[in-house]
């Protein structure tokens, strides 16, 4: 059974469990959610479970991870979000499903999980990235009192970084 990390008004974000690859496979199975990841193309059925085990390994570890986000009303998986540790930072990420874009999902999460990181004492600051055509999710990250900083390269492109401090 899911653990639930935190609600908003409209979204649930709870732990993934260990037969969640359909559904972490089923939002990045577009080049409309993929376009600004990674590799930007639709992930594999392998490619997705071995991100759904890093994201659980990654909750045991550093106590927190990309969650599972599920609208509160019907259940329904609409992304993922939350933090990774990397290094000695931790990033601020989001994704969601191309049919919940649109419905300021990624600025309600995104605005709690920044509330939840500095009620959780995981440090006094973290960052998120973008890729520099991703005009919307800098627009998110703005929107929720995140500051631009140095940006970072990433598959050899250079990606606006923000930051936020508590």
């Amino acid at each position: 059974m899911a653990d639930i990390i935190l609600e908003t008004p409209r979204l649930r974000l709870v732990t993934w469990e260990a037969d969640d690859t359909g559904l972490v496979q089923a939002l990045h199975s577009s080049v409309d959610t993929t376009q600004y990841l990674s590799g930007a193309a639709p992930w594999s059925r392998e490619r997705a479970q071995e991100r759904l085990q890093k994201w659980l390994d990654e909750d045991e570890r550093d106590g927190t991870t990309k969650y599972k986000l599920l609208r509160r009303q019907d259940g329904v998986f609409v992304g993922r979000a939350g933090f990774s540790l990397l290094g000695q930072t931790y990033e601020l990420g989001y994704s969601l499903c191309r049919e919940a874009w649109g419905n300021g999902y990624a600025t309600e999460i995104a605005r709690a999980l920044a509330q939840w990181f500095f009620e959780k004492d995981f440090s006094d600051r973290f960052t998120a990235f973008t890729h520099p055509d991703n005009v919307a999710s800098q627009h998110v990250l703005t929107k929720i009192g995140m500051l631009p900083c140095a940006s970072v390269i990433i598959d050899d492109i250079l990606c606006p970084t923000f930051e936020m401090r508590r």
